[in-house]
């Protein structure tokens, strides 16, 4: 039997018009029948079941946690305390967990199942998928495409009914961008609204961890279950709660700006034309719209690659050889361990944006680019400050094109950074970040729209998404 929701399942298991057991054993069939797609890493077949079993039990008798049933999916750059925590690298290959992070704990605390841990790009490098040691996802709908990147496992897991939901992490658009790709809803939250710990580092000051979901209502759901202080890590915020059940738009007052810079050369005109297409049917429902303006726009990539870049050159010093992971078999000097280690076990983007970022950080250079892209960073949130002092939201692209072909940006790493011009800012601000599907193109490919806010205003999001939703019958 189908089901709208995780609070529509709940209520049918309770009801007994569904077997958990049966539904967690029918998704690991299907997980099976879809393997070519490469969306798992690993699948926690008996695990889920044994839970199920459980949670089952808790829903009959009413003592049961807003998850409850739920079966999810997790990205595996995320703790499993133990499982295995491999962030898709050979240089992790062999490593157990052994703790959970904070937004996993909280998932299985509220009975969620965890069927299996996502493929994704090697240590969350990437926006195709196609740099995994487990090699490249597939996009379900176009097998011959990416299915985007970095959480592209976690999104095609989705799309695919290969689970009710999951998480992702995003850094420059890891979950909005795979979702635009997918055709379902990604949510990047604000920085600071979720926990990091438990989640492997790539670059601490961008990273963040949110859900994808078919439904609204499930990421509103999940985020609210994810959120909140935690003493792990001195990031995190106790800020206002996420509201569900998403509540209506009864002022309808709400002002949304459309940034000219995001609608210039590049993009793709069936996507742009999507996006206006909804703008007028938002329009017509009562919603104000403004033309703003983001001049900063055009340092995005650059600012973002030189600082996450720095980011990930810091933390990933940490895999060597030495204390944990694969260590090179040539090793012989201590030194030719590392070099050894370090070379064999990076893919080739983990080992081109650590040798970027150690660059830009070298004796020399740091001031001509690590310190001005700080305070560029500066200069894009002085941007959306302005910018959310005249209007609530703002609609963008969430890419500049469709899924691309698998391979067809690989040998210009400029142009597959590209692909994120659009969901970079958001991170380099803080700010929380939706896609939205909103239709597909000629070829049946889907369209994404981004839905961005202010800190900690992701309420809006989620009522301006869910009006957005129903009005174009999704």
């Amino acid at each position: 039997m189908e089901y709208k929701n995780i609070t529509e399942k709940i209520s049918l298991i309770k009801d007994g018009k569904i077997s958990l057991v049966q539904n967690v054993k029918d998704f690991l069939i299907r997980i099976e029948a879809r393997k070519n797609l490469n969306a798992f890493n690993f699948i926690f077949a008996e695990e889920a079941i044994a839970k199920a079993e459980e949670v089952e039990n808790k829903i009959k008798s009413g003592k049961h946690g807003k998850l409850a049933g739920a079966v999810i999916a997790i990205k595996d750059v995320l703790a499993y305390k133990d499982h295995p925590l491999t962030c898709s690298s050979k240089i992790l290959s062999d490593f157990i967990s052994i703790y959970t992070a904070t937004a996993v704990k909280k998932l299985i605390d509220e009975d969620a199942i965890i069927i299996g841990k996502t493929n994704c790009d090697e240590f969350a490098m990437g926006s195709s998928n196609e740099n995994s040691a487990f090699g490249a996802v597939l996009n379900p709908i176009d097998e011959t495409r990416v299915p985007g990147g970095s959480s592209g496992g976690s999104a095609v897991a989705v799309d695919a009914d290969l689970c009710d939901a999951s998480l992702g992490t995003d850094t420059g658009g890891s979950i909005r961008q795979p979702a635009a790709f997918c055709g379902i809803f990604g949510m990047k939250p604000t920085y600071g609204r979720v926990s990091r710990f438990g989640l492997t580092a790539f670059a601490s000051s961008f990273d963040t961890i949110g859900p994808f979901a078919k439904s609204i209502e499930d990421v509103a759901l999940i985020l609210n279950v994810i959120s909140g202080k935690d003493d792990n890590d001195s990031t995190s915020v106790d800020s206002n709660k996420i509201d569900y059940p998403i509540k209506e738009l009864t002022e309808q007052k709400i002002k949304i700006g459309i940034p000219k810079e995001y609608f210039g050369e590049g993009l793709d005109n069936e996507i742009k034309m999507r996006i206006f297409n909804v703008v007028e049917i938002l329009k017509s429902n009562g919603i104000e719209f403004e033309s703003v303006s983001l001049p900063m726009t055009e340092y995005n990539i650059a600012t973002y690659y030189i600082l996450t870049t720095a980011e990930a050159s810091s933390n990933l010093a940490r895999y060597d050889g030495a204390r944990y992971g694969y260590r090179s078999k040539q090793s012989g000097t201590l030194e030719e361990m590392y070099v050894n280690s370090r070379s064999e076990g990076f893919g080739n983007e983990v080992k081109r944006r650590i040798m970027l970022g150690t660059y830009v950080l070298s004796s020399g250079y740091y001031d001509a680019y690590y310190r001005k892209a700080q305070k560029v960073r500066r200069l894009i949130k002085e941007d959306f400050d302005k910018v959310f002092a005249q209007v609530d939201l703002l609609i963008t692209p969430t890419t500049p094109s469709v899924a691309f072909k698998l391979g067809e940006k690989s040998s210009d790493p400029l142009q597959m950074y590209l692909s994120d011009i659009y969901t970079t800012s958001a991170n380099l601000a803080g700010i929380p970040g939706l896609n939205i599907p909103i239709g597909f193109n000629k070829e049946r490919l889907p369209i994404g729209m981004q839905i961005l806010s202010r800190h900690f205003d992701e309420n809006k999001i989620f009522q301006i998404a869910s009006l957005t939703k129903n009005l174009l019958g999704r």
